[in-house]
Formats: structure tokens, sequence, C-alpha cells
């Protein structure tokens, strides 16, 4: 329940809406606020409410006002200033101030209210103003369904600052649109490139398509844990080497012959060894994750990989020799092949992995692989 105090402010703004006295309307607003947050922690979900429904009705006369009035937008943006950072804000205030089409006003609960879901983004996103766009596009953690409703309205500047936003998850769709944008736009190239999360095989089609300036902005930016990989890309490229990385596949006709030749007892490393050196993509796929008691989900990503070292895993719980591996590694390549030291890098490691650790890793990957909606071969 409400205590005397706060039962006063509430019959005062009755008293102020049945007046409709606009000032009155300010100034009582500002005192609701103040008394909310004053004690906000200790709110119950019916006493949140019950503010959310009164100082609903006091903005709500406020933005009658507020596109005319300089101290109207004034007071509703303190009004959100304040709510933004707190928790237990009334919900659907923080809504309504979302949605406000001054930015000033919106700007900071969709900047920081945690009470704003990822549905009313979304909406925000797909209805709204590109400030309004940049302004989610800040928020310290968003869902790929909020980045993708962001991406598909491609604003430029909201693109550079989901690219710069680490809390940001982008989709694969959604990079792909960066990717386009990026085209014409160096920095935000470079920002693209240098992001953790960018797929392997975007990340090479954004190489690819870069210029020598960029390539080399990127391997200045490259944090530690990327820079093999960034590097790699660059000098795969420089060689003018194709991987098969991006094409859409269909395995449906492998799966099939893979299959018949495992019933007739004929599929073995030679077998696997004859897809790869013939760089028959689909067949090798398939024999590999027969072989390695796998599956394509798990293998594929690991063929499409710009790194080389998580293919050696399957190849090694298979009983690959290394002869085989090294084709299988080849076999990501439609033209050119692996560097030399690349190639002996790659030899080092896999002389040193056990079959054991090998099949301890692909059985965790499998596992993972498994709980994925995507998983679709086993």
């Amino acid at each position: 329940m409400l205590n005397a105090g706060q039962q006063s402010i509430i019959d005062e703004v009755e008293a102020t809406i049945r007046l409709g006295s606009a000032e009155k309307c300010l100034a009582t607003a500002k005192r609701v606020t103040r008394l909310f947050l004053a004690s906000a922690g200790n709110f119950n979900s019916e006493q949140v409410e019950l503010f959310d429904n009164v100082l609903g009705r006091l903005i709500k006369t406020i933005e009658l006002r507020a596109l005319a009035d300089i101290s109207a937008r004034m007071a509703l943006t303190e009004i959100s200033e304040q709510l933004a950072p707190v928790a237990q804000a009334p919900p659907v205030i923080v809504r309504r101030l979302a949605r406000n089409d001054e930015i000033r006003v919106a700007r900071p609960i969709l900047q920081e209210s945690s009470r704003l879901s990822a549905d009313d983004l979304v909406e925000i996103a797909q209805t709204k103003s590109e400030q309004h766009l940049l302004a989610v596009s800040g928020r310290w953690w968003l869902k790929e369904a909020v980045t993708d409703a962001l991406l598909a309205r491609r604003f430029p500047s909201v693109s550079r600052r989901l690219v710069s936003n680490p809390g940001a998850r982008v989709s694969t769709d959604g990079f792909a649109i960066i990717l386009a944008q990026a085209e014409t736009d160096p920095d935000l190239a470079v920002e693209t490139g240098v992001r953790a999360d960018l797929p392997s095989e975007l990340r090479l089609k954004l190489v690819h398509e870069a210029t020598e300036a960029v390539r080399g902005r990127l391997l200045e930016r490259a944090p530690p844990h990327l820079f093999e990989e960034v590097r790699h890309a660059v000098a795969t490229v420089a060689a003018g080497v194709d991987r098969e990385m991006s094409r859409v596949r269909d395995f449906t006709a492998a799966k099939r012959h893979i299959a018949k030749l495992k019933e007739g007892g004929e599929l073995n490393e030679a077998v696997l060894f004859g897809f790869a050196s013939k760089r028959k993509y689909e067949e090798t796929v398939v024999a590999l994750a027969h072989l390695a008691q796998s599956s394509v989900d798990v293998i594929r990503p690991l063929m499409q990989s710009l790194r080389s070292e998580g293919l050696l895993v399957p190849c090694r719980a298979a009983g690959l020799s290394w002869e085989t591996t090294a084709a299988v590694m080849e076999c990501r390549y439609s033209t050119g092949a692996m560097g030399p030291a690349e190639l002996a890098k790659a030899r080092s490691q896999f002389t040193k992995m056990t079959r054991e650790n090998a099949d301890r890793l692909l059985r965790f990957w499998q596992v993972r692989s498994s709980h994925s909606p995507q998983a679709a071969y086993h």
C-alpha cells in the first residue's frame, strides 16, 4: 500500500489532470518521478503499476504540448534520463518515452533501459527514425533479431555503430548487409574485418574485395587472436587462391554415394584420398564425416575455416595418414594450394596431436552440433 505522503501525490495528480493546467502537470510529473525514484527498489509490482498509470496520464497530457513547448520537451527528457537506468521503471511509461518522436526524449531510454524487450526494440527499429536506430545500436547488449531489424533499414551510420559495438550480436545475413555497404566505406570494412564473430568465409570475401590500403589496415588492427586468420586471408587473396567456402552446397548426392560405399564395405582411407586428390568437395566432406564417426554439420565448418588446426582433429580421429590429411586440406581450395610454411605448421600440429585427444574433442563438437537447430546430418 502507498503511505499517506504518496497517496497525497496521487490525489494531487488527479486534481491536476482535472484542472488541465499544463504548467501544473509539468511540475507534478517531476514530483511523481522523484517520489518513485526515491523508493523504486522497495515497490512491489502493484505499486509500480500504480505509478505507471498515474505518470502515464500526466505524460500524455504533457505530450500534447511537447511539439510546440520547449519546456514540455525538456520535462519529458528529464524524466526519460531519470527513469532510463532504473531496473524497476514503470514499463508502460518507458515504452511510451522510447517511442517519442523527439529523439532527445527517447534517446536515454533507447540507450539504456532494461525495461525494453527485444520485441520492443525490433518494433522501434522497424518504425522510428535513423536517430532512434542509432540510439538502440549503442545498447550494451543486442540480440541478432534486433540487429537484423536495425540493419534491414540499411542506414550506414547504424551499421558503423553496430560493428563498433562488441555487445551487438550480428547474424550472417546481417553481416552480408554490412559487407555490401563496406564496399564503398573503407572504415566500415576495417571495423567489420576485425570483428571476432565475423564468419571466416565472409572475412575472406571482405578481404578479397578490399583495396590494398584496407588490407594493410586490417593487418594493423587485427587483435592477436585474429591476426593469423586475417594474415592468411590476405595472403590467400594475394596469391590468387580461391577457397571452396561460400558456395551453396547440396550434399544429397554425395551422401547417397558414400552410404552405398559404406554398405558395400568399400569406404576407407584410400577412397577418401581419391576424393580429396580430385578435389571432390562434397564427397570429401561426407566421407571424412563417416570415417571420423562425425557429421557433415561438424566437418563442413572446419573445411570452411580460414584456420587449419580444426580440420586436423577429425583427420586424426579417423586415423588418417598425413598424406591423406594434407589432401583433405588441399581440397578446401578450388585453385592453388596451401603455402609451404602453413603446410609445415599443420604437419607439426598433426604429429603432436594424439588420436585420443582428437576423438574427445570431436565428440564434444558433435554433441554441441546435435543441440543446434541447424543440425541435419548424423
